[in-house]
């Protein structure tokens, strides 16, 4: 018996999110596409009238406002259809015209910069006074202000806007090869059933009790990506050349910094975190050695580290079922926040299931206007009841940003990404583990919990000093190969796990999975976000309305001031290593109490 990957159109249209409040139709979506290319145009008009009045930046800043509207659902719309099934040619295309306008509209708003650093600091002033609607965009302008060394001239920043499709190539090039192209053989276990074997079902499957099993689908999974490792590493290599170029040309000193200064956040907060957790492994190897044990193993591998160590709990939790338990979970949040989850789980802002196709893993999307959306590829399980808490906690996030924020400043950066979804996963474990008096259901839970902060925290930041060393690798001039890449990551994976964890062989193939690190130095901020989610869950819980107050406005923040202020008015300090090494120190207190319950 074969487990059957459903095609798109075959998907129970309650389980796919509905698009057309973005776009009724394709037509209508196209109509939009043919309007908004006229608009670098219009964008054009400005270019050499920003400084001569306060009416003409104004209008300037009004007009980027309004393609923003229009702009970010062309491409949330094109992005999505694009998601839902990977192979389809039709959507890609559609993505494909979306990110050309955009490219456009970028391109043609690159005199801005430059025009707005030229601005004396008196005449800058003399525009506030005289038009006092600028003040809305005062944060932006600053934010510009604030780089200046690092702005060209406006012919090299139109050079630089133009090349954004290159930039992005990499990435998509990536993405395609892993969601539409790759094909892995079909695994079958000890009672004859075959079961598909995709990005999206390979963890899953590796949760099996049967150690074979988890054995088989690790090295048919690992001698599949490695017929394409070396395609992957050059996709890599390009990805860090193409950050290169714009690092240097913008004349940053490493990727790192023009990565992290985009968002305000200083370099030092990625180098507190990688030695934050250096100096706690001794954790995670305590953490390997009780999963060792439990297992019953002499050796633990690699593909030993998802199976539940504790059994009897491992129950099927349908999505219905999920979402109702989300939602008495964060219920602590207040009546607000669980009625915009009702409305997002009502009216369809969720593509649940996977099928054939559609895009791995889960996200949500950057797009918030009329609304965010979310994609998952549900099972039946606990891992995708934390993802859609996870997942809703992104698209809160940017729903309270969008509404209390003016446009200019709605989009909040990354740093501060996955402070909320955490949160809500945080919030849910306390809510499960408050629930329950039973010894292994409880020993279950916390296993979970610490299986999250391995994931989470050591995991990510073991990939964020990846990335870290293979930046310099690139910026010495070194190529990204395979061999290279992966003699590199397999180094750190033994150094993360530990002596009694086996490091197989195919896991040096891991960073080849990982579609993060065409993400820019993304990956830190999972471990930090856990990091400060943990303090915001903990104030919320032992304070109450205050810190539900107070983790509402920085919800609302969006992108209003930098985000270490951000964090700071939900009462956490990212500048110090201390939430790092108070989480892990949590870390510590579950691993005991997991080895006392037994």
């Amino acid at each position: 018996m074969t487990e059957q990957i459903l095609k798109r159109e075959q998907v129970q249209i309650e389980n796919t999110w509905d698009l057309t409040p973005m776009f009724k139709t394709d037509d209508c979506w196209f109509e939009e596409y043919e309007a908004l290319k006229a608009m670098p145009a219009k964008i054009s008009e400005f270019q050499g009238k920003l400084g001569e009045s306060a009416k003409s930046l104004l209008s300037f800043f009004r007009l980027e406002d309004e393609i923003e509207l229009r702009l970010s659902p062309l491409y949330g719309y094109a992005n999505c259809k694009g998601d839902e099934d990977t192979a389809n040619g039709f959507y890609q295309d559609m993505r494909g015209k979306a990110m050309s306008v955009y490219v456009a509209v970028s391109e043609a708003c690159s005199f801005s910069t430059p025009e707005i650093l030229n601005i004396p600091e008196e005449t800058l002033c003399r525009f506030f006074k005289e038009e006092p609607a600028l003040e809305t965009y005062r944060r932006p302008i600053d934010s510009v202000r604030r780089k200046a060394k690092h702005i060209l001239s406006p012919e090299c920043e139109q050079i630089l806007a133009s090349a954004g499709e290159i930039a992005d190539s990499p990435d998509n090039i990536n993405g395609i090869l892993h969601n539409a192209d790759m094909r892995y053989p079909s695994v079958v276990d000890k009672e004859g059933t075959e079961h598909a074997l995709t990005d999206g079902t390979f963890v899953p499957l590796l949760e099996s009790a049967d150690s074979d099993f988890r054995k088989q689908v690790f090295q048919t999974y690992y001698n599949r990506l490695g017929e394409f490792k070396n395609t992957v590493a050059a996709t890599l290599d390009a990805q860090f050349k193409q950050l290169r170029f714009f690092a240097n040309a913008r004349k940053y000193n490493s990727t790192l910094e023009a990565s992290l200064d985009n968002t305000e956040v200083p370099v030092s907060v990625y180098h507190n975190l990688i030695q934050a957790v250096h100096g706690n492994l001794d954790k995670m190897y305590r953490y390997v050695n009780l999963r060792k044990k439990l297992l019953g193993k002499e050796q633990l591998h690699m593909y030993d580290v998802y199976t539940p160590i504790v059994s009897g709990f491992d129950k099927s939790i349908s999505y219905e079922e999920a979402k109702t338990t989300v939602l008495s979970a964060l219920s602590v949040l207040g009546e607000n926040y669980v009625s915009i989850l009702k409305e997002g789980f009502s009216n369809r802002w969720i593509d649940v299931y996977e099928n054939q196709g559609k895009r791995g893993g889960a996200y949500c999307s950057g797009n918030s206007r009329p609304h965010p959306y979310v994609l998952l590829n549900h099972k039946n399980n606990l891992d995708s009841m934390f993802t859609i808490a996870h997942e809703m906690g992104h698209a809160l996030h940017s729903y309270y940003s969008a509404k209390n924020q003016p446009v200019c400043t709605s989009d909040y950066v990354i740093f501060v990404a996955e402070v909320a979804s955490t949160c809500n996963e945080i919030l849910l474990m306390r809510y499960l583990l408050g629930k329950t008096e039973d010894k292994n259901e409880k020993a279950y839970l916390i296993n979970h919990f610490l299986d999250q902060f391995k994931g989470t925290v050591y995991r990510q930041t073991m990939f964020a000093e990846f990335e870290l060393e293979i930046g310099k690798m690139s910026e010495n001039g070194q190529t990204l190969t395979a061999d290279v890449l992966s003699e590199k990551y397999h180094g750190l994976n033994k150094l993360y796990f530990g002596p009694d964890m086996v490091s197989d062989d195919e896991i040096a193939l891991e960073w080849a999975r990982i579609p993060h690190f065409f993400y820019n130095y993304y990956v830190f901020q999972y471990a930090t976000g856990f990091a400060a989610a943990v303090a915001i869950a903990n104030r919320i819980l032992t304070e109450g309305e205050e810190a539900v107050k107070d983790y509402k406005k920085f919800l609302s923040g969006g992108s209003s001031t930098d985000p270490i202020s951000l964090l700071k008015i939900a009462g956490v300090d990212m500048s110090s290593p201390e939430p790092i090494n108070s989480a892990l120190a949590l870390f510590g207190e579950l691993l005991a109490e997991m080895e006392e319950l037994v």
